[in-house]
């Protein structure tokens, strides 16, 4: 069996994958999910990387699972401990030197996530509701769990420093989109999945949040990929 490592995106801890585990630990895998300091104004993508890594420990036969801002702390782990396969779910993927910050601008997302928002009839400068952008999808008790859970403030520190990295790391790698994601558009990740990764995503139907909306689906796609390991996509 595997040890699945599952890391969340930004401003957010280690619950968006609660009903992901009990889901893998029936098929008999360990499950490893940190929380990142994500509200840690001193902690960048170095600290959030030791924390994977420690998390880790000396654990093997890892699949690595990122999603959304955890794409750029995945590879960064996947340069320090041996990873059999990371996957990549509704996630950034990062370009040599690039820091978080940049990506936005530099992948377009503004213009994509505006063009979406217009073409499906919603106000592309309205406030930003969660419960349009991510929440759209998901059932409504998780919705309330969710909404009377605490709230984690995503410190900027990340985003500032570039990415280290000089090419993609030399480890198995899938990237799953969301057709219905609000925030990266299923047309914008095909796109960047195809300039910086070199391949054509895999997708499913849902919003930004898979784990929390489909998590079985999730499940069988990820032990899909386990089963039957892709080959090694260098990023370009």
């Amino acid at each position: 069996m595997a040890t699945y490592v599952l890391i969340h995106g930004a401003g957010s801890d280690s619950w968006y994958w609660h009903r992901v585990v009990p889901l893998l630990r029936a098929r008999g895998h360990e499950v490893v999910v940190p929380d990142l300091p994500c509200e840690d104004e001193e902690a960048g993508l170095a600290e959030y990387t030791d924390v994977v890594v420690d998390a880790i420990g000396d654990r093997t036969d890892l699949v690595l699972v990122a999603q959304s801002m955890a794409g750029f702390t995945a590879p960064l782990v996947c340069a320090r401990v041996p990873v059999e396969l990371m996957v990549l779910v509704a996630a950034m993927v990062p370009a040599p030197g690039e820091s978080p910050g940049d990506w936005w601008a530099n992948t377009g997302q503004p213009a994509a996530r505006r063009e979406l928002d217009e073409r499906e009839g919603r106000d592309p400068d309205a406030e930003f509701d969660p419960l349009v952008t991510f929440l759209h999808d998901l059932p409504a008790d998780v919705v309330a769990e969710m909404m009377a859970g605490p709230v984690h403030n995503q410190a900027e520190a990340p985003f500032l420093k570039p990415w280290p990295l000089q090419s993609w790391p030399q480890v198995p790698t899938r990237f799953l989109l969301c057709r219905q994601d609000r925030f990266f558009p299923a047309d914008f990740q095909r796109r960047v999945v195809r300039e910086r990764l070199g391949f054509t995503p895999d997708e499913m139907d849902g919003g930004h949040l898979p784990a929390l909306a489909r998590p079985r689906e999730l499940v069988e796609r990820l032990e899909a990929y386990r089963i039957s390991r892709p080959e090694v996509r260098p990023l370009r």
